[in-house]
């Protein structure tokens, strides 16, 4: 047996019939670190007498066998491998259960599936999930290679009985398989989780070293990661203020980097917070924020439950809250400590207010703060507005006259602090939504005209156009603290493991660049981008696509509108139907795999699905080598938006934005359907239904075809 932090046993087939069952048990045992629950002991005790039965029946005993092989992406371990005549078997138990469940097949499927995208070791090999119901009286009675071409195995399901059949009858299938390397179990392991798995491993471990993947040739997020803390550390000992920008192309990992840097400047390598060291993680983005509390409370609260812990589930996400917010509910409790009405366009603390607030528990700011998604901060006049009328419904508190951008309040709140601070934005190009969204702009104004002060640490990056309109070396001209730095920049997409370059092709698409098919030519094959008219072949496409907990969804704009009659639902705004489609399981109507309900870039923005549906409506159309920009008046007709006006200028970069972020949100792939319209007439010659004219889409679906992606 040869120890491996990667596994709680390792063993050749020889050795491992050689040992007895008590000795293998204690050396699991040993490698598991805290109690083990009396049903994982037990259980144990079964998977190693059956797998002792199995192995001795073999034809040859070659081979190596594992038990509890970490999975760090899916935060699990794979209850026995077995390296097998040049196969890859992953074994799930479920000792003493006589029924097979959806879910626990989906589970093994899930390992074969990591093994498969991102242990090296295992990406040329066949991959053989089995889940083994030890009291099931049936099996699988055929190994069928999977639709996919990807040398995964459908799943099969067998009793303990059965177990040895099975595994004769795989290598009978596949007889002339190359070894596996004998280095297998330390195999490169580059995974790229979700921004909802790095969370949970994140709030768990306090690291993610593990479960991102470490190019050498390129930036990483743990050179990012290192600049980040060392200028939190330069602050802390010269006792200034500091403000670091961080950009990324989409799906870099910037959420990713935000909550590591909060997480390891929290709890700086201790199990329990730092006092007065902490950081907090801000976003605008309420779905984002909701989904995130939520699935780490959940998967917190599950983990004190099994570990016979007597919490609530609204402990946990109390807990979570301190650690994650909503910049508008950080804003807020800013706001009720300054003296109301403001004087003098002043901001003051009032020393009263903010006694009173110690007390209750909210005590001077954080010395980091990390706000992610800062090009969606708000402008002085949206924030100004609010608070006069006390908030969206006018029953908050009510600041009138306010002086500032959302941008500066953040610097100026950090800036009461005596000592030293630190603010990192991280910032994605060309991804502001919402009108009164400032960019970046905002914040660089705010620190050449309040906080001169700040040392200002910035991506090069940031001087290019879809930052700040590409005036960024303008309104730092004048600025004598700014240091420019190649880490603060993440220019590989995590979030597209199979293309890199996804970011790029959709640069160039919507650009309209004459580069976009040479780009869409060199990633097609590892992540399929197709095209359709008919979302029934949209849906198959992406019912096909979709292997163990993948998720899928359909994604349209919020200036989308007639999809109705495609039946089509749009997700309602409120941030809870947003997180049940987005975290609620495949067995749930409420989630995106049903491909019921749309959801918009507002629900979406920073997180992720598998595979994606891209609805194109007709706000957006491809007309004479541009684009032309459309809203829906509600009732009768599309209006177009002229650039006529900066207002005007600034929806339509919006809505260009929205395509950016929505044709970025899928792992593996995604289709695109551009529907036919409506080209029916009535009996008196007129359009049945003039919202929807073939003409609205044609030219869209034309200019995508002519780039060249493959239509199903």
């Amino acid at each position: 047996m040869v120890k491996n932090p990667r596994c709680l046993y390792h063993s050749d087939f020889l050795s491992f019939l050689s040992q007895s069952t008590d000795s293998v048990f204690g050396m699991l045992c040993d490698g598991y670190h805290g109690d083990t629950l009396t049903t994982t002991r037990e259980a144990w005790k079964s998977e190693i007498e059956i797998m002792k039965s199995v192995l001795s029946a073999l034809p040859d005993q070659t081979g190596q066998i594992i038990f509890e092989y970490d999975i760090p992406r899916l935060g699990k371990r794979i209850d026995v491998v077995l390296l097998y005549r040049g196969i890859v078997f992953c074994l799930e138990f479920k000792v003493g259960e006589s029924k097979i469940f959806e879910a626990d097949v989906d589970q093994v499927l899930d390992y074969a599936l990591d093994l498969k995208n991102f242990h090296k070791f295992s990406q040329e090999k066949v991959i053989v999930p089995i889940l083994v119901a030890t009291k099931f009286s049936d099996h699988t009675t055929s190994v069928q290679m999977s639709v996919y071409d990807d040398r995964v195995v459908n799943p099969l399901v067998t009793g303990e009985t059965s177990l040895l059949n099975t595994i004769v009858q795989v290598f009978n299938r596949f007889p002339n398989e190359t070894a596996v390397n004998k280095d297998w179990i330390i195999s490169p392991y580059a995974p790229t989780p979700t921004i909802v798995e790095a969370a949970k491993t994140l709030y768990e471990n306090h690291s993610v070293e593990n479960i991102t993947r470490h190019e050498a040739d390129q930036v990483s997020t743990d050179q990012t990661i290192s600049y980040i803390l060392d200028v939190i550390q330069k602050s802390k000992l010269n006792r200034e203020k500091s403000i670091c920008f961080v950009t990324g192309v989409p799906g870099a990992g910037k959420t990713l980097v935000g909550l590591d840097v909060a997480v390891k400047q929290t709890y700086q390598g201790k199990d329990t917070p730092v006092e007065d060291e902490g950081a907090v993680y801000l976003s605008g983005n309420g779905p984002l924020v909701a989904v995130l509390t939520e699935a780490l409370a959940k998967d917190n609260y599950q983990k004190c439950r099994e570990r016979k812990e007597n919490k609530k589930l609204s402990d946990s996400r109390r807990e979570v809250g301190k650690f994650i917010q909503m910049i508008h509910r950080y804003r807020d409790n800013m706001l009720a400590k300054i003296k109301n009405p403001v004087e003098n366009g002043v901001l003051e603390i009032d020393p009263e207010k903010a006694v009173k607030l110690a007390k209750a528990g909210y005590g001077e700011v954080e010395h980091v703060a990390i706000f992610d998604e800062a090009q969606r901060s708000w402008t002085h006049k949206r924030l100004a507005d609010y608070l006069k009328r006390g908030g969206t419904y006018g029953n908050k508190l009510k600041v009138p006259n306010f002086p500032m951008s959302e941008a500066a309040f953040l610097i100026w709140s950090l800036d009461q602090r005596e000592d030293w601070a630190t603010i990192i934005c991280l910032v994605g190009g060309g991804q502001e939504i919402n009108t009164g969204e400032a960019g970046i702009s905002e914040w660089i104004d705010a620190l050449n005209e309040k906080f001169p002060h700040w040392k200002v640490y910035i991506s090069p990056k940031l001087t290019e156009p879809e930052y700040a309109e590409g005036r960024v070396n303008e309104l730092l001209a004048e600025n004598k603290s700014v240091t420019y730095s190649e880490s603060l920049h993440l220019g590989v997409s995590l979030r597209s493991y199979r293309a890199e370059k996804l970011s790029a092709f959709v640069h160039a698409l919507l650009a309209i660049e004459p580069n976009a098919a040479e780009l869409y030519r060199e990633i097609k094959d590892r992540y399929p981008i197709v095209l359709t008219r008919d979302m029934k072949k949209a849906r198959e496409w992406l019912h096909s696509k979709v292997r163990g907990t993948e998720r899928k969804g359909i994604l349209v704009t919020k200036e989308s509108a007639r999809f109705k009659p495609l039946a089509i639902h749009d997700l309602p705004s409120r941030d809870e139907k947003a997180l049940h489609w987005l975290i609620d399981d495949k067995a749930d109507t409420r989630s995106a795999n049903y491909l019921e309900d749309a959801a918009t870039e507002i629900q979406v923005q920073g997180l992720e699905l598998d595979y994606t549906c891209l609805l194109w409506d007709a706000d957006m159309r491809y007309d004479a080598g541009k684009w032309r920009f459309y809203r829906f008046n509600g009732q009768t007709k599309w209006v177009e938006q002229i650039p006529s006006s900066e207002s005007k200028q600034e929806l339509m970069k919006y809505m260009l934005n929205a395509y950016r972020v929505l044709l970025t949100r899928a792992r593996s792939g995604m289709v695109i359907c551009v529907p036919f319209g409506n080209a029916n007439k009535n009996l008196s010659g007129f359009w049945e239904d003039s919202t929807r004219l073939p003409e609205f889409y044609d030219g869209t679906y034309a200019y995508l075809k002519k780039i060249g992606i493959e239509e199903i």
